[in-house]
């Protein structure tokens, strides 16, 4: 059985945008692509989607199968990620989204849980605050991948809101990486 992957950025202070919704990745190194974006899409077996998000990334990857001179062309893992299937969560988006994605049915829990009796890998989730929360709320993630950015942001979207139950975690991996971000690695405790 596959298992979810939460995977998002996030300031020292636990901010997943800046005030105003600003996104702010830290800045790209060799590092970051192989021991985070590579690493990932090579792991992963579904692609899950925010609607937002979803939109940012088809429209970035899906340039390298037509644009030799976009950004996404020349990166090595592009044809991956394109090919890999995807779900998107969306209540406003309809019809065929294309990109090799299908969107969520009303029942998030349902189709996680069908995602992972059948995804031939494991589920990352790329989403913003909402999908965040929701998989949180549901209790559907099984494992984080944070890069936590050295940054306080003071304010904005948190990673994580109150009104859950405790959860215990378990140290996976912590990996300091050249551009001052951190990779860390958390199990929930029992799964897995």
């Amino acid at each position: 059985m596959a298992d979810l992957v939460l995977s998002v950025f996030t300031s020292l202070d636990g901010y997943i945008e800046k005030p105003g919704g600003v996104f702010a990745p830290p800045p790209w190194s060799d590092e970051i692509e192989r021991d985070w974006a590579r690493a990932a899409v090579y792991r992963a077996g579904h692609l899950l989607y925010g609607r937002v998000n979803f939109l940012f990334n088809k429209g970035f990857w899906s340039a390298a199968e037509t644009d030799p001179t976009s950004p996404a062309a020349g990166v090595s893992y592009a044809a991956r990620m394109n090919a890999l299937p995807k779900t998107v969560v969306s209540r406003t988006l309809t019809g065929d989204p294309g990109w090799n994605a299908r969107i969520a049915g009303p029942d998030l829990a349902a189709e996680v849980a069908r995602l992972k009796r059948e995804a031939p890998g494991d589920i990352f989730a790329f989403g913003g605050a909402g999908l965040s929360h929701n998989l949180l709320s549901l209790d559907l993630v099984d494992e984080f991948w944070l890069m936590i950015t050295p940054e306080l942001y003071g304010d904005g979207k948190p990673l994580f809101r109150g009104g859950r139950p405790e959860v215990m975690m378990t140290l996976v991996e912590s990996r300091a990486l050249d551009v001052g971000s951190v990779i860390l690695r958390y199990r929930r405790a029992g799964r897995g």
